[in-house]
């Protein structure tokens, strides 16, 4: 009786041995297949192609952003002018681009006041006719500016060149006035001449 038992046991025991070596060589099988199978789904949808891959021997090269004209290179000029009492400069004077290329400058300002003031910048591009194709995405003109006493900023300006500038445009120059708005000085000017008027 018990040797029929132990009989009935190791069969039980074999057979579910080889159930488990053939659903641990299923899985291997199956883990082997998802890197193929991956790069085939993505080769079909166009997903994932970000750098060089092999594929039968051949050398795919990444998507270009056909935006950026690569054969042309300007120099952008930057320029601060101020009116009111501002220390304001661009963090760079120059640096290259090219058109469609997304960029970015930092400038600088300070309140030079013991007191909060208003301000705005306005900005103005050399030559004229680059005016057109002088994209800002971001910029602190966007806005009025509220500086505290004494304070310092950095501003961003986030800009492209459309690709449709003129071919004999190779540099531009960005040139920003800030000014405040409303001023000490303004107001006094204001209120004193009714007075002096009358």
């Amino acid at each position: 009786m018990t040797k029929h038992n132990d009989n009935a046991t190791s069969r039980l025991n074999a057979r579910m041995f080889g159930k488990l070596i053939v659903v641990a060589v299923m899985m291997f099988g199956f883990g082997y297949m998802l890197v193929p199978l991956y790069k085939q789904i993505c080769e079909l949808t166009g997903i994932n192609v970000l750098a060089f891959q092999e594929t039968e021997g051949v050398k795919v090269k990444p998507i270009d952003n056909s935006q950026i004209d690569k054969s042309r290179t300007i120099t952008v000029e930057f320029d601060a002018n101020t009116q009111g009492p501002f220390r304001f400069r661009p963090t760079v004077s120059s640096m290259q681009v090219h058109p469609g290329e997304m960029t970015q400058v930092m400038y600088e300002v300070v309140n030079t006041q013991p007191r909060t003031v208003e301000a705005q910048a306005i900005p103005s591009y050399a030559p004229q006719q680059a005016a057109a194709h002088f994209k800002k995405v971001e910029c602190f003109c966007f806005q009025q500016q509220t500086l505290t006493a004494s304070q310092a900023r950095q501003m961003p300006v986030v800009f492209y060149l459309d690709k449709d500038l003129p071919k004999d445009v190779k540099t531009i120059t960005l040139s920003y006035t800030f000014f405040e708005i409303g001023g000490r000085d303004n107001k006094k000017a204001e209120t004193k001449s009714p007075a002096t008027a009358g």
